[in-house]
C-alpha cells in the first residue's frame, strides 16, 4: 500500500490518542534580534543523548520563537513547576510580550531563565531537521541548574493539567482557551 493508498489520519484523534502520553512542560526561551526575551511552552521536548549531552525539542515550522532561536543559535529549556499553570497559560498565547508579569533572569550564558522552574537546561543549538509540520532540534547541553526548593513537574495528560498524583489532577480553569489552543495552529503552538 502506498502513501497515497493509506486511509487519512484524522487531527483531532491523533490528539486525543497521543494525549493519552503524559508529558510535562517546558517553557523554551532566547533573546531576539532587539534584545527582547522570546519564549514558547512546548511539551515536546526530550533528553537525547548522555554523550554527548543533548537534548530535543520541536517546534511548528511556523514559529516565531523558533526563528528567534535560530538566528540566535543558543536556547534554554525551562522545565516548570506544577503551580506555574498560569506561566505556561502565558507562554502558550498569542501574548505578543509572553515575558511581561513573568519573574525571570539572564543566566551566565546570556539566556532567559524563568524564576521558579524546576530546572534549566542550556543549550546551543547542534542539528536541525524536518519533521512534518514541525522541526526536529537537536540541542547541545552547555550548562544544567536544579532549583534548590523540592517541588513537583507540571504535566499534561488528556487535554488538561495534571500532577503526579490521580487525586491531584484539576482541569484548567481557561477551557476554552485551552480547547482553542489544542485545535488551533498559530505561530506558537505546541502539539
Amino acid at each position: 500500500m502506498t502513501t497515497s493508498e493509506q486511509p487519512a489520519i484524522d487531527p483531532r484523534q491523533f490528539r486525543n490518542v497521543l494525549g493519552q502520553f503524559c508529558t510535562g512542560i517546558t517553557v523554551i526561551t532566547t533573546f531576539g534580534e532587539d534584545s527582547a526575551p522570546i519564549g514558547f511552552a512546548c511539551q515536546s521536548f526530550a533528553a537525547l543523548s548522555l554523550d554527548p549531552p543533548l537534548v530535543l525539542f520541536c517546534p511548528t515550522k511556523e514559529s516565531r520563537s523558533w526563528k528567534a532561536i535560530e538566528t540566535n543559535g543558543s536556547f534554554c529549556v525551562n522545565m516548570l513547576a506544577e503551580e506555574q499553570q498560569p506561566v505556561c497559560a502565558r507562554f502558550g498565547s498569542r501574548e505578543p510580550d509572553k515575558f511581561a508579569g513573568i519573574d525571570w533572569h539572564t543566566t551566565d550564558l546570556n539566556l532567559p531563565a524563568l524564576d521558579g522552574a524546576l530546572a534549566t537546561i542550556e543549550c546551543t543549538v547542534d542539528n536541525v531537521i524536518d519533521g512534518g509540520d514541525h522541526y526536529v532540534v537537536f540541542g547541545r547541553v552547555q550548562n544544567l541548574s536544579e532549583s534548590t526548593e523540592s517541588g513537583r513537574p507540571l504535566l499534561f495528560y488528556r487535554g488538561q493539567y495534571t500532577a503526579i498524583e490521580p487525586e491531584k489532577t484539576t482541569p484548567a480553569p481557561w477551557r476554552a482557551d485551552l480547547e482553542h489552543f489544542l485545535t488551533t495552529t498559530t505561530l506558537d503552538t505546541w502539539l
